[in-house]
């Protein structure tokens, strides 16, 4: 599958090229394949939507490369993530402003959501609340990190990073 793979990638390539000029909105299959010179046959072979398209470079460029790698903690792991976000920072704001069904931020969710609930059930082996942990964190991560990335100037990761550590660490430690 290689040429499948060369097709995808210079419609994900597309992609960001536009998405680095105007809103993920108004971006159609027509515009992404035009900048690649490639027909919407080709796209729809590999792709269901431009939201597939959006998903598909996080798994790539994210996802695939940090499946091996093992994390001290998961601090490093959220801090690879920002740092990811942070070098692609004009692609990934305009992902994150589309919101509802197939969205990115619903994608990104989905994608953290059994990677909280399995710390979680390490963290609370009786698992009575884990569920509730899940949603709240996922979300509040989430939440947190659009607001950081669409900030007029986003602080670099580490920093980002250290204060959500700061915040958690310290409302445990205040036994707020």
């Amino acid at each position: 599958m290689p040429g499948s793979h060369i097709t995808k990638l210079a419609l994900a390539n597309a992609m960001k090229s536009i998405m680095a000029q105007q809103p993920f909105s108004r971006i159609s299959v027509s515009d992404i394949c035009a900048a690649c010179g490639m027909s919407r046959k080709s796209f729809y072979y590999h792709f269901h939507d431009k939201y597939e398209l959006v998903s598909w470079i996080f798994e790539k460029e994210f996802v695939l490369p940090n499946r091996v790698r093992s994390f001290s903690s998961s601090w490093e792991f959220f801090e690879a993530i920002c740092a990811y976000f942070y070098a692609n920072l004009t692609f990934y704001v305009s992902a994150f402003a589309v919101q509802g069904q197939n969205s990115f931020a619903q994608y990104f969710s989905e994608f953290l959501r059994p990677l909280a609930s399995a710390y979680f059930k390490k963290l609370f082996p009786e698992g009575e609340n884990n569920a509730f942990f899940t949603d709240f964190f996922t979300d509040a991560f989430l939440v947190s990190v659009i607001r950081w990335i669409r900030s007029p100037e986003p602080m670099p990761p580490q920093e980002y990073v250290g204060k959500l550590k700061e915040a958690i660490i310290g409302i445990q430690l205040r036994g707020v």
